[in-house]
């Protein structure tokens, strides 16, 4: 029979360390969040429904993307252990130029919808972490203000071709004279996708004064002051827009571009051009062969055609079709550093993200940019260290199986 004792003061008082007070709710909020599942249960709770299921949802069914994330998390490690892994440097190139992590952030419109604070608060992360940001032709925020915003960060422009075409050489005009280093241009948008979270919640740019979203206001007071008190929404590439997101893709985009339109760009883009939405092994060898400098693997995060294929799957043929004439990176559903990390090992020289930053921008704005990419960094490199690499070079297939 075990003897018992009533325990001292003394001995009790060791282990009672309560958690600091953290009296700053976003402060509070933030340090709950240990992964990017948490920040996005977070921006759930802080924005409007419409706001977050155009930023959560995909097209039509969401099977493109469910697809996407099922395989990372079906996919497999293969360690291999007894080796020095005491310093991990995650760093990797990216068009030449090092990336303090193997990431970028991805090019995402309307993003001063999500948060205020929006594309400053993204391209300040980015100068403080040594990282890329594509800023998209559907941002919020001027090509030249977020420049402004951001120096210092290796500032990427994202272009769709419009039916417009000067407006286009505009653009390019404005991101190379304020800066930018890189032309991104994202080829998978000819028609807007059927996003039916969008549509069922009558999502528009900027929010309608209606009813339902004047109820869901009630339940999110402060999302509604800071838009309605600060600066009204401004777009990088036109002056407003009062409609759906799906009617101002299709009035706008040009569904008449083909591989000879690179031609058009190169006239008036003289730096690095890499290409996104690329989603079969041809199309990797014709836009290299077109002297793409990097070609971003891409289903638009499940947000154009449903039942598209699946960016990590395809990955490793397009990395041996096209070899060392261009960079391969990949985009779609990445939600930890280990999805990061597996990228990385089946061929990717770097990766995009898009959500993950989103939902910290949407949980605490700049904060909340700045703590995903806490979350991000720490996965990396305990997920290499745990492999058995120091450097991203070191990984490679022998690292992950895929099912």
């Amino acid at each position: 029979m075990t003897d018992r004792q009533i325990p001292s003061w003394s001995e009790l008082k060791p282990l009672l360390r309560p958690k600091p007070l953290v009296l700053n709710a976003t402060e509070r909020r933030l340090s709950d969040a240990l992964t990017i599942a948490d920040l996005r249960t977070a921006a759930r709770r802080r924005t409007p429904r419409s706001v977050f299921d155009y930023t959560d949802g995909a097209a039509e069914a969401e099977i493109s993307l469910r697809r996407a994330r099922h395989l990372f998390r079906e996919l497999e490690f293969q360690p291999s252990i007894l080796h020095d892994v005491s310093h991990v440097d995650p760093t990797t190139d990216m068009i030449g130029t090092p990336s303090a992590l193997p990431f970028a952030f991805a090019p995402t419109g309307f993003t001063r919808m999500m948060n205020h604070e929006g594309e400053r608060a993204v391209v300040r992360v980015a100068q403080r972490r040594g990282i890329p940001y594509a800023l998209s032709t559907m941002g919020t925020t001027s090509i030249e203000e977020v420049a402004k915003a951001g120096p210092d960060a290796r500032k990427w422009f994202q272009l769709y071709v419009w039916k417009d075409r000067s407006a286009g050489e505009d653009l390019m005009a404005r991101a190379k004279a304020a800066g930018y280093e890189a032309l991104m241009l994202t080829v998978d948008v000819p028609v807007a996708g059927a996003r039916l979270r969008d549509a069922r919640n009558g999502f528009s740019i900027p929010p309608a004064l209606t009813v339902k979203t004047v109820l869901d206001a009630a339940t999110h007071p402060a999302w509604w002051l800071n838009l309605l008190t600060t600066e009204p929404l401004t777009f990088a590439s036109l002056s407003t827009w009062s409609g759906t997101v799906a009617d101002l893709l299709d009035k706008l985009f040009d569904p008449t571009m083909t591989i000879a339109d690179l031609e058009w760009i190169r006239a008036s883009w003289d730096g690095p051009l890499i290409i996104k939405g690329i989603q079969t092994v041809e199309d990797a060898r014709r836009v290299t062969d077109a002297g793409a400098d990097a070609v971003v693997l891409s289903n638009h995060g499940g947000r154009q055609l449903d039942r598209a294929p699946v960016p990590l799957r395809l990955l490793p043929d397009v990395a041996e079709a096209v070899g060392d004439r261009t960079q391969v990176w990949v985009d779609t559903g990445i939600m930890s550093g280990a999805d990061v990390v597996a990228a990385l090992a089946l061929g990717a020289d770097a990766t995009l993200v898009g959500r993950a930053y989103l939902y910290g921008l949407m949980a605490g704005g700049e904060r909340g940019v700045e703590r995903a990419v806490d979350i991000l960094e720490r996965e990396v490199r305990r997920t290499m260290a745990l492999l058995g690499v120091s450097t991203v070079k070191e990984l490679g297939p022998q690292h992950v199986r895929l099912p």
